[in-house]
């Protein structure tokens, strides 16, 4: 049966408006420096600023942001996390390509033009993505799927069900099913049918886990890729990458934070460092370091009670609240990043005492220790501190996300979300 199906897509998804961003972001850095080019003496107009020298770079930065824009679209299969993190890779891929094709050719090319090029492709194509985010989801399920608790709780998401095969699907989104199980042949017929019309069909807990940023574990094998282990080779790149940025930044932030240290000692009687025992990387043991912001750092020791910091903590400093608030109380730990035994970016560590708790209650906890921890992390930045065992677990499916999608990509977006946590304060106790 041959139909067409009138879907939702807002006119930010289509095709045509985002092909017009993309011609007009490398035209205005183009004819800006045009325009300075003609303002300029002839003499002093060449190298790369030269006409033909701009109309050539103007021409390659065109083609970097269209093909990227085809790139993202069929990266982009998922809306929610996945959407975000498939922009930087593919305009990454498609800049870097004509860099290098311009490096090793030694053509002159406007430094200006292709850079600003790239970094308005990633702001137009950001601000898109935002722009749908904010734009309700109609979803339709099917009536053989079971409907995850943690999809109904999805903001600006409505589930559409599907009774049968002729229930009507104009105005959807998407279709939603699990394409685990055995479907009878005359939804499979229809879902063959939906796919033809230009509908998409997306199975059910991946759109869940795109839409959320959370992987509840139900089976280990489920992980990704079918191991448990996640790319060794970039789990290598980021331990080189962390502990050259720790050294640069220690050396850069030393005296702020001698200076921090020493404020600390006048707020309140203690040393100006915390330490504790915390479970790291293959759930070995390791101590942490902090900036203190209790009134008593034996208060934060080995007992389960003590190690758990609540809402509005009487122990907490003046001085301490701000630095909890802004996540300059981690900063010491670059030290530990320096040893190896931490991340800048990876499930937070949990004290030795609550790892041992949560391990007895939570299945697939010590699974987390897969990676090194970090000073932040996907968890931190989209749901805050937490310690009661409800909270945890699903906290826990924060870490998991990142473990199952362990890549440069949603390391660059935890940073870009740290930043506005950093700024708000956002789930500090």
């Amino acid at each position: 049966m041959d139909y067409y199906v009138h879907t939702r897509y807002s006119r930010w998804h289509r095709l045509r408006v985002q092909a017009a961003g993309a011609i007009v972001i490398p035209l205005l850095p183009y004819v800006a420096r045009l325009v300075s080019v003609w303002d300029t003496p002839l003499s002093l107009a060449g190298g790369a600023d030269s006409v033909s020298v701009l109309h050539l770079t103007f021409v390659l930065s065109l083609g970097s942001v269209l093909a990227g824009t085809m790139i993202m679209r069929s990266m982009a299969r998922y809306p929610g996390v996945e959407g975000s993190a498939s922009i930087l890779p593919a305009f990454s891929a498609t800049f870097g390509t004509v860099l290098l094709f311009l490096v090793m050719g030694r053509i002159e090319y406007n430094r200006f033009v292709l850079a600003s090029s790239y970094f308005l492709a990633l702001l137009w194509f950001y601000f898109i993505h935002f722009k749908e985010q904010r734009r309700g989801l109609r979803i339709g399920i099917i009536s053989h799927a079971t409907l995850d608790p943690a999809f109904i709780g999805v903001r600006r998401v409505v589930p559409v069900m599907l009774e049968n095969p002729d229930s009507d699907v104009s105005g959807l989104d998407a279709i939603a099913v699990d394409l685990r199980v055995d479907l009878p042949p005359e939804w499979e017929r229809r879902l063959a049918d939906y796919a033809l019309a230009g509908l998409q069909v997306l199975h059910l807990k991946h759109l869940v886990e795109s839409l959320t940023g959370r992987v509840e574990l139900e089976h280990l094998s489920e992980t990704s890729y079918g191991t448990l282990s996640p790319s060794s080779f970039y789990l290598v790149l980021k331990m080189w990458g962390d502990w050259i940025a720790a050294a640069a930044a220690l050396a850069i932030m030393s005296p702020a934070l001698i200076l921090i240290a020493l404020m600390i000692r006048v707020d309140s009687p203690g040393p100006a460092i915390f330490r504790q025992t915390r479970i790291g990387y293959r759930g070995k043991p390791f101590t942490v370091y902090k900036f203190r912001t209790m009134t008593d750092a034996g208060s934060q020791g080995e007992h389960r009670t003590a190690a758990m910091t609540r809402d509005n903590d009487a122990r907490v400093t003046k001085l301490g609240r701000a630095l909890r608030q802004t996540r300059i109380d981690e900063l010491p730990q670059l030290v530990n990043v320096l040893r190896g035994e931490m991340s800048w970016i990876g499930p937070r560590p949990e004290a030795a005492v609550l790892s041992r708790w949560y391990e007895s209650e939570i299945p697939f906890y010590r699974y987390r220790h897969i990676v090194r921890p970090g000073i932040t992390g996907w968890a931190q930045v989209s749901q805050g501190h937490v310690a009661e065992i409800a909270d945890v677990t699903s906290k826990l499916h924060y870490d998991f996300y990142y473990i199952k999608n362990f890549s440069p990509w949603l390391d660059l977006l935890i940073v870009a979300r740290t930043i506005r946590t950093m700024a708000t304060g956002f789930g500090a106790r």
